[in-house]
């Protein structure tokens, strides 16, 4: 097992990739440093190999697909991963480190945006993008993370072990961040600062697809892992579209003692069974996941355990 690994996902990086990892020796002169090819159509893998990484591939296109392939393959007791387009400084990885292997943290968020993100990052979109993930995050989860979408992060043996890769692409940040917050995890914040990328370095992320990706994750694990809020919700809007829309029916039926619209009475009571059918679901849900969380309390002691014999 290595006591610090780097993990460099890289797609078409050959402009950045011997900076980063010439950086990275300087930072971290003890770790080993693992570079992962992600199908690049460039020198990438061949500038990563005589600059002294180790270089392995993942042929399915994707970075949450690499930080799978990363994770499932390297043993160590504390990662480092950094994205290979050198925006983040290396200089900032021993704090980070340290904060796992001495402060018990679970994971290291290499926080941009509350340093110089904002001014050196120059696509507008992005930076409105960031700020909205990290307040909704915040806000349906109840925590502090300062950078949800950084590439910039730290983890211990017990995080990476543990963490379920469902995404494909760049939501894959979003969901180790709200894995790590559901699940009570140590969570550290390390204000670094950032950089633009190079010129003739391009970022592979898409503002507006990849964005809606994002968001639609925060959705999907914001049912998984909060279920009573997430169909509470549904059932608050049906009931109350229920209860807008049969008023006037009951008024008429006051006023005549007559039912005047029975097609509108029969689809209010239908939408109010829908909705208390959610709400019903949510518990049943809420009572699932807490289950779940016991176990995997369970799995995480287990996993402690064997990695200290």
């Amino acid at each position: 097992m290595d006591k610090i690994a780097v993990l460099i996902p890289c797609y078409n990086e050959e402009k950045t990739i011997e900076k980063v990892i010439n950086d990275t020796k300087k930072a971290l002169p003890d770790a080993v440093i693992y570079v992962y090819n992600n199908n690049s159509k460039d020198r990438t893998a061949e500038i990563a190999e005589k600059a002294g990484a180790i270089v392995r591939n993942e042929y399915m296109q994707g970075k949450g697909n690499v930080i799978r392939r990363m994770f499932r393959e390297i043993d160590a007791e504390c990662y480092v991963m950094v994205d290979g387009d050198d925006t983040y400084p290396m200089e900032s990885a021993p704090e980070m480190c340290d904060k796992v292997l001495n402060h018990n943290a679970d994971m290291v968020v290499g926080d941009r945006l509350s340093s110089t993100y904002f001014t050196e990052n120059k696509r507008p979109f992005h930076n409105f993008g960031n700020s909205i993930v990290r307040s909704s995050i915040n806000r349906l989860f109840k925590c502090d993370i300062r950078d949800i979408m950084t590439g910039f992060r730290a983890f211990s043996y017990e995080f990476v072990k543990t963490f379920p890769v469902l995404s494909k692409g760049f939501e894959i940040e979003t969901e180790m961040t709200i894995h790590a917050v559901n699940n009570n995890m140590q969570i550290e914040n390390v204000v670094i600062e950032y950089r633009d990328r190079p010129t003739g370095s391009e970022s592979k992320l898409n503002t507006y697809s990849d964005g809606f990706k994002v968001l639609r994750t925060i959705m999907r694990l914001y049912r998984d892992y909060k279920p009573l809020g997430f169909f509470s919700a549904i059932a608050g809007i049906l009931a109350i579209l229920s209860i807008i829309f049969v008023i006037p029916v009951l008024n008429a039926y006051w006023q005549t003692g007559e039912v005047l619209r029975f097609p509108t009475l029969i689809v209010c009571c239908f939408v109010m069974l829908a909705a208390v059918q959610c709400f019903f679901a949510g518990i049943t849900l809420a009572s699932i996941v807490t289950n779940n969380r016991r176990e995997f309390e369970m799995r995480l002691n287990s996993l402690h355990k064997d990695r200290v014999k």
